[in-house]
């Protein structure tokens, strides 16, 4: 615990001076986005100097993050500014709902291919469940999510294009989140069956003339399924990521759309605490990753 909490820090630490330093090397200033580029400099000066942009930049770190964990963060666009932690509370849910049905999404597709194609390796249905998986691993979700779009919204009228004001809405984005993730998944599972398979005991349970699918699904996937529980937990991170790109294309309200909107009006304090949220999440769903594995495999327990 004295590790993952020290590791908790160092990773809020890091993202918060590395969004930092890209934020002051975006070209632009935000004050001529503020104020546009005729203003006089009495005006310019006295917005820097009311939003802080003049103090050095360690400074500016620590007010925000007093600000960021006193709950007093707000944004820095004056003179309408608005609290953070209330949008962030508003799409931070919309954002872990699309994630977490991707990964349902990609976790039902990926598992009964990999696991049908390890049990019928080089036979015509490990050919295509892999080609499948290549060919999901090929598509951009930037060009898949305005495929979906024009076939299932423009042309066949099935689902709508865009919001979240219900199920139908989460259908698009989750499944073009949940593709590549399915692609990769299915290959992963593929290869840890095939290891798994080449086991002693596995040997031993087929020799006891165990039925061919209880050889398969109880003691050969549960022990191929520690690298893919691995994998969906290093891969969250990547949907979080994944998700500020299909949140724009299908304008979902999550974190990505916020975190958009933040870096669109140079909103530095918007974008440090999005960011600072992400790297929470991401932190967060790797411990719980460890306390999988000790359900799954109870050896982890005693090392």
């Amino acid at each position: 615990m004295i590790r993952r909490l020290g590791s908790t820090v160092i990773a809020l630490v890091g993202a918060l001076l590395l969004v930092s330093l890209f934020l002051n090397l975006v070209p632009g200033d935000p004050i001529d986005v503020m104020l546009g580029e005729q203003a006089s400099n009495v005006d310019r000066e006295a917005l820097r100097h009311a939003i802080g942009l003049d103090q050095p930049w360690y400074v500016q770190i620590a007010v925000f993050t007093r600000d960021f964990f006193t709950g007093d963060l707000k944004t820095s666009l004056p003179p309408f500014q608005k609290e953070i932690w209330p949008q962030i509370a508003a799409a931070m849910p919309n954002t872990l709902l699309l994630t977490f049905t991707s990964m349902l999404i990609a976790v039902l597709l990926a598992v009964p291919l990999g696991v049908s194609a390890a049990a019928r390796r080089g036979t015509l249905v490990d050919n295509v469940a892999m080609g499948v998986a290549v060919t999901g691993v090929a598509l951009p979700r930037f060009w898949l999510g305005p495929m979906l779009i024009i076939l299932f919204s423009i042309k066949l009228d099935w689902l709508p294009v865009s919001g979240a004001e219900s199920v139908r809405h989460l259908v698009l984005p989750a499944v073009t989140l949940g593709t590549a993730l399915a692609a990769f998944l299915s290959r992963m599972t593929r290869a840890s069956m095939l290891e798994t398979m080449r086991e002693d005991y596995v040997t031993v349970a087929r020799a006891k003339g165990l039925a061919r699918w209880k050889v398969l699904w109880k003691h050969t996937f549960r022990n191929a399924l520690l690298p893919v529980i691995t994998i969906l937990g290093l891969e969250f991170g990547t949907l979080l990521g994944g998700a500020i790109v299909t949140e724009k294309v299908f304008a979902w309200p999550g974190m990505g759309t916020l975190l958009l909107n933040g870096i669109e009006k140079r909103d530095y304090n918007l974008v440090r605490a999005t960011v600072l949220v992400f790297t929470l999440s991401y932190v967060i769903i790797n411990a719980l990753t460890d306390v999988v594995y000790t359900i799954v495999d109870p050896r982890v327990r005693r090392r």
